[in-house]
C-alpha cells in the first residue's frame, strides 16, 4: 500500500507513453476519453468504426484498446479478433450498453480483458485501464491496488474503503468521487473538473450535485474524525490533513437516485 502522491503517467517499462486506441462511433465520447487519457500521459488514437480501428491497430500498434461493442460496420468482437491477430498481447476494455450476463461472458470468452457498461465515469474507465496494464506487466507503475491518505484506505479492486480500520460503505458515485480526490491529494479540484471525471460523460448535470455528494462523503468519511475533505471557497475541494482558513463545510441534503 502506498501513501498517496499524484499518480505517475501511464508509461511503458522503457519510459515511453502507453499507446491507447479508443474505438466508438460517438464523437463526443472519443473526444472526452481521448482528452482524459492524454492527461494521464498516454499517446492516443481514435477510430469511429471497426474498419478504421483495424487499420489503426496495424499502424499505431496500441498497447491497449478501449472498444465499443456496437459499431456501425463491424461488431466489437470481430474487431477484437482482428486486433489480437496483429498484437496478441494488447489489452482490450469493452465499452457497451449491453450488460446482460451472457454478453459479458461472450466478451470475455472472445478475449476481452474487462468490461464497462454505459453510461460510465471517466475515473472508472481509467482505473480499469490502469489495472489491465498493471496486470499485463505493460506499465512500470507500482503494482499495489490500494490507495492511502492519512488513515483513509481504498482498495480499488475490492471496491472497499476504510478509515481508521473501520469499513465505510459507499455508493458507486461516492466511491468514484472519493477515488478522484484520493488520486489528487492536496490538489484543489474545481466542481467542473469533478463533474467531468466522476459523473458519466453524457450526464449534463449541474455543479450542485457535486456539493451534495461531497456532503455525503463528509458524513461517512469525516464524521467524528479530523476532517480530510475541505472546501476552498469559490474554487472547489481538496483532500488534505490541515484545515486552511478558506475552508467551509459543504451544504447537506438528501441523495438523488443513482
Amino acid at each position: 500500500m502506498r501513501d498517496l502522491t499524484p499518480l505517475p503517467a501511464l508509461n511503458r517499462p522503457d519510459g515511453s507513453p502507453v499507446r491507447v486506441l479508443v474505438v466508438d462511433d460517438e464523437r463526443d465520447l472519443t473526444d472526452v476519453l481521448g482528452a482524459a487519457l492524454r492527461s494521464e500521459g498516454c499517446e492516443v488514437r481514435t477510430a469511429a468504426d471497426g474498419s478504421s480501428a483495424l487499420e489503426a491497430g496495424g499502424a499505431f500498434r496500441p498497447d491497449a484498446v478501449v472498444l465499443d461493442w456496437m459499431l456501425p460496420d463491424i461488431d466489437g468482437l470481430a474487431v477484437l479478433r482482428g486486433l489480437r491477430e496483429r498484437s496478441p498481447g494488447v489489452c482490450v476494455l469493452f465499452l457497451t450498453a449491453r450488460d446482460a450476463v451472457e454478453d459479458r461472458i461472450a466478451g470475455i470468452t472472445a478475449g476481452g480483458d474487462d468490461y464497462v457498461t454505459k453510461p460510465f465515469s471517466l475515473e472508472e474507465v481509467l482505473a480499469r485501464l490502469r489495472g489491465l496494464l498493471r496486470r499485463s506487466g505493460m506499465t512500470h507503475a507500482p503494482g499495489d491496488h490500494r490507495l492511502a491518505f492519512a488513515d483513509l484506505v481504498m482498495d480499488e479492486e475490492a471496491r472497499e474503503v476504510s478509515r481508521g480500520g473501520e469499513i465505510v460503505e459507499l455508493s458507486r458515485t461516492e466511491f468514484e468521487l472519493l477515488r478522484y480526490l484520493m488520486r489528487n491529494p492536496r490538489r484543489v479540484l474545481s466542481k467542473d473538473q469533478i463533474l467531468q471525471r466522476v459523473w458519466s460523460y453524457d450526464f449534463g448535470g449541474r455543479a450542485h450535485v457535486v456539493e451534495l455528494y461531497v456532503s455525503y462523503l463528509r458524513k461517512k468519511i469525516d464524521a467524528g474524525r479530523s476532517p480530510l475533505i475541505h472546501t476552498v471557497r469559490g474554487v472547489g475541494y481538496v483532500l488534505k490533513q490541515d484545515r486552511g482558513p478558506a475552508s467551509e463545510p459543504a451544504p447537506g441534503g438528501e441523495p438523488p437516485c443513482g
